[in-house]
Parts: structure tokens; C-alpha cells; sequence
């Protein structure tokens, strides 16, 4: 857990009193919540996946709309 700013959201902007804009600049890693899901896929879910994504498979027939969900769960 890290400390929490002080301040509204700004986009990146290091807001001067802020405890947490200081770690920040002092070299704290900032907190990252971009998580690759296909790391964390077991063998059935890599399968459904390739399936899916496979030269003649659902998503290249068109099966899935104006928009593909596929793995939105």
C-alpha cells in the first residue's frame, strides 16, 4: 500500500505538500495497474484464447459483432 495524495486527481502533475507527490519525486515507483491477464491464464483459458484468434476461428469469421468481447469476463 502507498501513501495517498492529499489532492484530486491531476493527471501526473506532482502537487507541492502532497506525501505521496514527494515519494513520487524522490523516486518512489509509481503504482501500475496494467496487468497482462494472458500471464495469469491457466491451460483451458490460453486454449479458449488461440481458438478464438485462429485463422478460421470465431473472430476472423466475424462472429462477434461490430465489437469483439471475447475474454471481457
Amino acid at each position: 500500500m502507498t501513501t495517498k495524495h492529499s489532492h484530486k486527481p491531476n493527471f501526473g502533475k506532482k502537487v507541492d505538500g502532497c506525501p505521496r507527490c514527494d515519494e513520487l519525486k524522490a523516486g518512489a515507483e509509481p503504482v501500475t495497474w496494467n496487468v497482462r491477464h494472458e500471464a495469469r491464464l491457466d491451460e483451458e483459458g490460453r486454449r479458449s484464447i488461440s481458438a478464438h484468434f485462429a485463422a478460421n476461428g470465431p473472430h476472423v469469421r466475424g462472429e462477434c459483432g461490430p465489437v469483439c468481447t471475447f475474454g471481457d469476463w
